[in-house]
């Protein structure tokens, strides 16, 4: 049920980085990134992760009981304005499990510098939206992955 795991995206303390380069559809008038946008650079973080890690959304759903995460909670951070063009790392940390709850805490930098940063409880739903207790295969390959409190 896990799909190819690719490490390359890790680092040594299971912190998972993705570059976003800001386009000027990401922005608003006043040209910083309007803020919704950093929920899809998140996104597009988390995603990353889960596929690298060998759980993809395609594996999810190819399932005899397709399932999908969905999110539950999103606490966000906004620290410093990005702007067109910048590239934005999306460090996306797995913090493990409580009960059916899925943590990360994801951060977008700047060369070096946090922007934003987020704190999110994911869960799994069967593909018609209902809420599923998590996959135990899955949740036991994800524990491969969680980040040390003192790496986070």
């Amino acid at each position: 049920m896990i799909g190819p795991i690719d490490m390359s995206a890790f680092d040594a303390q299971n912190r998972h980085w993705t570059d976003i380069r800001v386009y000027y559809e990401d922005t608003d008038f006043t040209g910083m990134v309007y803020h919704a946008n950093y929920l899809r650079f998140f996104e597009r973080g988390r995603s990353n992760h889960l596929r690298d890690a060998g759980v993809s959304h395609q594996l999810l759903l190819s399932l005899p009981d397709p399932a999908a995460f969905t999110l539950t909670r999103v606490e966000v951070d906004y620290r410093k304005a990005a702007k067109v063009d910048d590239v934005l790392q999306i460090c996306t940390r797995y913090l493990g499990r409580k009960g059916a709850r899925l943590l990360f805490a994801q951060s977008a930098l700047r060369e070096g510098e946090i922007v934003a940063e987020a704190q999110i409880v994911a869960v799994q739903i069967h593909a018609d939206g209902r809420p599923r207790r998590p996959i135990p295969e899955i949740a036991a390959h994800l524990e491969n992955f969680i980040v040390s409190p003192a790496d986070a």
